[in-house]
């Protein structure tokens, strides 16, 4: 009978260890807020901030592509991940595929700093998804004479004869695809089937030019510009403002054919292990102070309206973040393709295999 009782104690023990040792990793796990974000998207020292601030540690995980960023989440799951960053082009595709679930925005009361712009907006018509992180443009980064920036032609990359030296197009399908459509004179949202081909038929032209040196994604690009392996680039205006900053020469233009806006968003993921983390972190970013050390430290512009009221007046008029009036009316905001997706996916393929 003792060794019976005896026994019993020692599998209760056993048990009670077990139980805490499993709360302790709960609240280990609880403690960290896994954030899907680009690279170099975020200052460091924000996230030391944040601890401080809540207690909660950040985990990045980082992509280069909206199709990176999809394709981590359908193959590790949702439920790896809390916050999301996502551009608006992805968001409708994200709501049907199940990746992001609606927002308690309650929980974000820093939510009232959003400038009243980037609300209720097309790909978040309610404002359940969403919540507004940068905004930006996506240009051509490139060194030589200083030109006048509302001249400048994608001929630059689609024009062999053009072409000043080694040039890198971006790693990422719709944003491409958008662009050679532009220099077409076609709608940037275009789902007509023999316009996509068209605007295939110009990448891979392009792609036969001997300066041509790849795909690269925003980061990539701009670090080829700054080394001088590449004379330009496709990138997003954060990093071409980055490079500027480093070379004066550099120079960043919205081509004459046109591009297109966008604006990045914090998303929740739909199985998100540390929702109150989630927006924890979500309401930080929309803090004023918060909200101006972001922009300043990536050099994008904000939807924030308490950060415009500290960020300084040089950044405000810096034009490569803040494009110019002339420049927003040759720019428009990619839209949801909808089913026509599956256009883009395999003209995309097609792009990459020949």
């Amino acid at each position: 009978m003792k060794k019976f009782l005896l026994a019993l104690s020692l599998l209760a023990v056993m048990a009670l260890t077990a139980c805490n040792e499993q709360s302790q990793e709960q609240k280990a796990e609880t403690k960290t807020v896994t954030v899907m974000i680009y690279s170099e998207y975020i200052d460091p020292a924000m996230l030391e901030d944040f601890e401080k601030k809540t207690g909660y540690k950040v985990q990045l995980e980082l992509y280069e592509a909206q199709e990176e960023m999809i394709g981590k989440l359908q193959a590790a799951g949702t439920s790896q991940y809390d916050v999301v960053i996502a551009s608006d082009v992805v968001i409708q595709q994200m709501v049907h595929l199940g990746l992001i679930a609606p927002i308690d925005t309650n929980k974000v009361p820093n939510r009232k700093n959003i400038a009243p712009q980037f609300l209720n907006q097309a790909f978040d018509p309610t404002n359940t998804y969403t919540i507004p992180y940068l905004w930006g443009t996506t240009g051509i980064l490139f060194r030589g004479d200083e030109v006048d920036p509302d001249s400048v032609s994608y001929s630059m990359l689609f024009d062999s004869t053009q072409t000043k030296g080694s040039f890198s197009l971006l790693e990422e399908s719709r944003s491409m695809l958008s662009m050679a459509l532009q220099a077409l004179g076609f709608d940037a949202n275009s789902v007509n089937q023999e316009e996509i081909n068209k605007a295939v038929e110009l990448i891979l032209q392009s792609k036969k030019d001997k300066n041509f040196l790849g795909f690269d994604g925003s980061v990539g690009g701009k670090d080829k510009v700054l080394s001088k392996m590449d004379w330009a680039a496709i990138v997003f205006n954060g990093e071409a403002a980055v490079a500027i900053d480093e070379d004066s020469t550099l120079q960043y233009v919205i081509p004459k054919e046109g591009s297109f806006m966008w604006l990045d968003a914090m998303t929740l993921s739909s199985k998100a292990p540390n929702v109150e983390g989630a927006y924890a972190f979500m309401n930080y970013i929309l803090d004023g102070q918060a909200g101006a050390q972001l922009a300043k430290f990536v050099f994008y512009a904000t939807p924030n309206k308490a950060a415009l009221e500290v960020i300084d007046q040089d950044f405000k008029e810096n034009r490569v973040i803040n494009p110019t009036e002339s420049e927003i009316k040759r720019m428009v905001f990619l839209s949801d393709p909808g089913d026509a997706a599956k256009l883009f996916d395999e003209a995309w393929t097609i792009v990459k295999t020949r």
